[in-house]
């Protein structure tokens, strides 16, 4: 699909349902080619057949593609977007299926983005220190 369509089409879903920032459904779709793309390179088998994938590959695959964009201030900028919980990904996908940008199987249902990880476990525990730093008294005395 052309960038110039689907940046209309974002428009459009936007006007409707104006609770995600567009930004969030680039986010969404880029995602969806890295999440394709790992998927085919750790399963060789899955190479030539469609490209349909889970929503919980999708879920975990727009984790990781929004870890190696934003780093540590990814939950921020996922909740500047308005995505404050795995169901707002799966909104965010069923808005895109109903314009037919993405696609579905019968088997497909908006509960299957519920709940997958927490936010901050997915998105702020990565770069948390591994271990509480101990209060130190004055001049480094414990």
């Amino acid at each position: 699909m052309q960038d110039l369509e689907f940046t209309a089409i974002v428009g459009l879903i936007c006007k409707e349902d104006s609770r995600f920032d567009r930004k969030a459904y680039t986010l969404v779709r880029e995602a969806l080619d890295h999440t394709v793309k790992e998927l085919r390179r750790k399963s060789p088998e899955r190479a030539g057949k469609s490209q349909h994938i889970t929503g919980g590959e999708l879920l975990h695959g727009i984790r990781s593609y929004a870890l190696e964009q934003y780093g540590p201030l990814t939950k921020t900028v996922l909740n500047l977007w308005g995505v404050t919980r795995c169901a707002d990904f799966g909104d965010i996908v069923f808005n895109l299926i109903e314009y037919n940008i993405f696609s579905k199987t019968e088997n497909d249902r908006r509960e299957d983005f519920s709940d997958i990880y927490d936010f901050d476990e997915a998105f702020v525990q990565p770069f948390a220190p591994a271990r509480p730093r101990r209060a130190r008294g004055p001049l480094g005395t414990a």
